[in-house]
């Protein structure tokens, strides 16, 4: 993790699109959009978690709740590239991060897949899921973030922490 200071990552080949901006309707409200696309790769997702997390750091709205964020962020991707792209570098994911000083900071991860209903996710916490390798991703964003909402019959995740 990156601790906001010194200089930019460097630019990746795997972020195909980088539209960041401050936005609102005033500088008062100090609102940090980013909306990044990576392809359905795994090697893409530390490039884009890395500038993400230095940006927010840089604004100074995620301070004391970094790992929290970084880590539901990878495991959101990481989701998002696996079953949603089915890890084919064609298919693409989407990132938005949005982070006001008084309201925190959001994060929507997008992606093409066929989506999932989360409700019927096995506990990874009980039973023969304590032994298994895979299945704690979703768990562990519900444990880090204040919310977390799943949206478009899965594809999309929404995931806040003030």
């Amino acid at each position: 993790m990156n601790d906001g200071g010194g200089e930019a990552p460097e630019s990746e080949d795997a972020m195909a699109e980088d539209t960041s901006s401050n936005l609102g309707p005033d500088e008062d409200e100090k609102l940090l959009s980013l909306n990044l696309t990576i392809p359905g790769n795994v090697g893409a997702i530390d490039p884009v978690v890395e500038k993400i997390m230095w940006v927010v750091g840089r604004m100074g709205c995620a301070t004391g709740k970094e790992f929290e964020i970084e880590t539901a962020l990878r495991e959101a991707l990481a989701n998002a590239v696996v079953h949603g792209c089915r890890e084919n570098p064609r298919k693409q994911v989407q990132v938005v991060v949005a982070c006001n000083m008084e309201k925190g900071m959001t994060i929507v991860v997008r992606d093409p897949g066929r989506g999932f209903d989360p409700k019927v996710l096995p506990s990874p916490v009980e039973g023969d899921q304590l032994y298994s390798v895979h299945g704690r991703g979703i768990y562990l964003i519900n444990e880090l973030m204040d919310e977390v909402k799943f949206e478009k019959g899965g594809r999309e995740i929404h995931m806040h922490k003030e």
